[in-house]
């Protein structure tokens, strides 16, 4: 194509087909980078000039709409691209071109840890007066200025008193020196955090040191080093020799080291933690371990510690990318010229705490986005939050499954689907490493409510309707597919019931049919059930025959709060 005007532009390459939008937070924009453990044959077997990206910079503007962004290119899919590309979005763009063989251009405009209110205009977000109000505040260019000199001389202040008082940096004979005499030093678990082993309210920098005998086989070869993750950020030596270093507590800490950084027999393992504030440590439930080849060496249990300094909290600095407006201005706004098909939205953690709020933002937010494109009411697939956090041993309130509420409820609004992901989460982790399920789901609803697929079944159980009968409530559902399941067979779980006292218990349920019976020996007159109403309903097992699981719901509309 030759665009000619004042000057000439030719393009090549150009691709006719479906422009997906992939906005979100930090879940959408996980990239393959952190999951070619999980994903080595996908990265592989990747190629297709048919599926690209195109990634939005992650910027905030709070003057006003921007016209164009700073930067930016079409990319295919590939294993040498596939390091940038959207996991999620890739897994639903493959499903989507295997199926209609039409080329799908994704572009993703998300960052990490953004509420809605930030994706929002300024026009739509005068419905919620505090974020508003914060929106005009920060259009005083003068106001995040002085933010950000003064908290980036607090910074700067924190940062020097521990470089210059760290014991384990500044004697003569550094603490991840192997001749460094570490005999004294008292004994902690690792995984863990201190605070949970006898050193609350301590923040600073914090050593670990861990002694390992390997066998000349073992050492021989090129050795990953995995350390789970690490509150907040972590230095690691082997053998005296600085292996890597991480600087916030979300990635998995993976050192790859060549050969001859381990020996044989005696190694030693240094980790040098920096805690700014809250609870420093090493995440319960990740692998802590060396790999030599198919060998492992567990390095989970007693480690020797010793504190280097202690400090006064640092307060997190402002994250100007979650203040109101400033990410719709930088990047939506731009794209508003680009005639798309729909978007695809996984976002929700950042607002778990104002649940109610969410159930009006994420609607305002679908609206604003439609009237701004102004391409009519385009498709919005939305991603419900995965399981997350412990699980809970009884019934109880939850600002999880109070979230996933809302953004079931936004089903109310025309032309969106939600895909349930309740099952695919990690405990332990923000940031579960099952993207392709979440892909695979988007792309049914998407053949559903964009391709206009009707065979298609696209979503497994929705709540509809009770009715009680004796001591029992009887459920209907839509989403049945062809039936509904226990899935892996056996009782269905996660169900509890209430009644006029308002107290939650665990029951007993069993599918007849197409409805679902729900009671408890112990309440003769219910009146509420709920389901997979938690942080983590990890077993949560009803599902229809298509193997797509229900919706988290509650039939009550208690106050909670009394």
């Amino acid at each position: 194509m030759t665009l000619k005007g004042q000057n000439e532009i030719t393009l090549h390459n150009i691709l006719i087909g479906d422009v997906w939008i992939c906005s979100g937070q930090s879940n959408m924009e996980q990239v393959f980078s952190r999951l070619k453990d999980k994903y080595p044959q996908v990265i592989a077997n990747s190629t297709n000039t048919n599926i690209r990206q195109f990634i939005v910079p992650n910027r905030y503007a709070f003057d006003g709409p921007q016209s164009d962004i700073s930067s930016g290119t079409w990319e295919s899919a590939s294993p040498e691209t596939m390091v940038r590309f959207t996991a999620v979005g890739y897994f639903f763009a493959k499903d989507l071109f295997d199926k209609y063989n039409v080329p799908i251009g994704l572009i993703r405009s998300a960052a990490g840890g953004t509420p809605a209110e930030a994706w929002i205009s300024e026009e739509a977000v005068k419905e919620f007066p505090q974020h508003y109000a914060v929106a005009k505040k920060f259009q005083n260019k003068n106001y995040p200025d002085s933010i950000q000199k003064a908290e980036a001389a607090m910074s700067k202040e924190w940062f020097t008193n521990i470089r210059k008082n760290d014991k384990g940096s500044n004697e003569t004979t550094k603490w991840y020196d192997p001749q460094y005499d570490a005999s004294a030093w008292p004994v902690m678990k690792v995984p863990g955090y201190w605070a949970d082993q006898g050193l609350p309210g301590v923040n600073g920098v914090m050593w670990f040191r861990k002694e390992v005998n390997l066998s000349a086989s073992f050492a021989e070869k090129p050795i990953r080093l995995q350390l789970g993750n690490v509150v907040d950020s972590d230095s690691v030596y082997v053998n005296g020799v600085f292996s890597g270093t991480t600087g916030y507590q979300y990635p998995p800490r993976k050192y790859d080291l060549p050969a001859g950084v381990f020996k044989e027999g005696k190694n030693v393992i240094v980790v040098r933690v920096i805690n700014s504030i809250g609870k420093g440590g090493f995440y319960v439930g990740k692998p802590y371990l060396l790999k030599s080849g198919n060998d492992t060496i567990n390095l989970a249990g007693e480690w020797q510690y010793q504190l280097g300094v202690k400090s006064e909290p640092l307060q997190p600095a402002t994250f100007f990318n979650y203040k109101p407006t400033g990410l719709y201005n930088a990047m939506i706004a731009p794209l508003l010229n680009v005639n798309m098909k729909g978007v695809l939205w996984y976002q929700g953690e950042s607002n778990t705490a104002r649940a109610a709020e969410y159930k009006k933002l994420l609607p305002a937010l679908i609206a604003d986005w439609r009237k701004n494109w102004r391409i009519g009411d385009f498709p919005f697939l939305i991603v419900q939050l995965a399981n997350y956090l412990p699980t809970q041993e009884q019934p109880g309130e939850s600002d999880w499954a109070e979230l996933r509420e809302a953004q079931l409820q936004t089903l109310k609004v025309p032309n969106t689907a939600l895909t349930v992901a309740i099952d695919i989460g990690e405990w332990n982790d923000i940031h579960p490493l099952n993207k392709e399920d979440v892909g695979k789901r988007l792309a049914l609803a998407a053949q559903k409510i964009a391709y206009h697929d009707k065979q298609v079944v696209d979503s497994g159980p929705l709540y509809k309707s009770m009715k009680i009968k004796g001591n029992k409530i009887i459920l209907t559902f839509e989403g049945k597919g062809s039936g509904l399941i226990a899935k892996g067979g056996g009782d269905l779980r996660y169900f509890s019931i209430a009644g006029s006292n308002k107290k939650f218990q665990w029951a007993k349920a069993k599918i007849e049919g197409n409805k679902v019976i729900v009671w408890s020996e112990a309440i003769t007159a219910p009146v509420a059930v709920r389901y997979a109403w938690a942080d983590n309903p990890e077993g949560a097992n009803l599902y229809n025959k298509e193997g797509l699981p229900a919706s988290p719901f509650r039939t009550d509309n208690f106050d909670t709060t009394k």
